[in-house]
């Protein structure tokens, strides 16, 4: 039976990973969209006379350039999401909020560990995040839940006991530009197990930091 799978958002909102699961939360990682808001006006007693058209058309020019440089960020730099689901626990909660970098890939290669967004690829409409186990070229096993990279036992201190499972894998090679992508919560994630390896162009993100609750606040590991 296939397992549920972290989904994200579509632009021009946020990236939303849709449930897959009623409740309680499923254990996809979901994102929703978190609502924008405008700077707020300039508080205080407005000039009198001559001076208030100037003063409002300073007020118009900062904020349509603020709203310009929020939405260049959004769009090609960092995007706010949430998500929502419990596949990528213990280090991705349901209804945590995170900062996804869409631009990093252009300027470093995709590495091991790294938790990535992308599309599923059987159904591109949807997006997924996990965390990349191997890269092109590796040899990947799993055998009884313990992952082998190249023949050597890989140490995941980020999947608790609590989390692990007793599916194997067997061994395949990462084709060129592909990426084989696993859910930290390996009992309850639909991944690379089930749909293979990852092309390159179907990646876009990372997630990068973690700003809510208060208590995750900080890099995403």
């Amino acid at each position: 039976m296939e397992s549920p799978s972290n989904q994200l958002l579509h632009w021009p909102d946020l990236y939303t990973i849709e449930k897959r699961m009623p409740e309680p939360p499923s254990p996809e990682s979901t994102i929703r969209p978190i609502q924008q808001l405008p700077p707020a006006a300039p508080a205080g007693p407005a000039e009198p006379g001559v001076r208030l058209r100037p003063a409002l058309g300073v007020w118009l020019r900062d904020l349509i350039l603020s709203l310009a440089i929020s939405a260049f960020i959004i769009v090609f730099i960092y995007q706010p999401v949430k998500v929502e689901g419990t596949s990528m626990m213990p280090s991705l909660a349901d209804q945590e909020r995170i900062f996804v970098n869409k631009f990093v890939y252009r300027l470093e290669p995709i590495s091991r560990g790294d938790i990535v967004v992308f599309r599923y690829p059987r159904d591109p409409s949807l997006s997924f995040i996990k965390r990349v186990i191997g890269v092109a070229g590796d040899r990947i096993r799993i055998d009884g839940g313990q992952v082998y990279v190249n023949g050597e036992a890989l140490d995941e201190d980020y999947v608790p006991p609590a989390y692990a499972d007793s599916r194997s894998y067997p061994e395949t090679v990462v084709p060129p530009e592909c990426y084989l992508v696993l859910g930290d919560h390996r009992s309850m994630s639909n991944d690379s197990r089930d749909f293979g390896p990852v092309n390159q162009s179907y990646i876009y993100g990372k997630a990068v930091f973690g700003y809510w609750p208060m208590d995750k606040l900080g890099r995403v590991r």
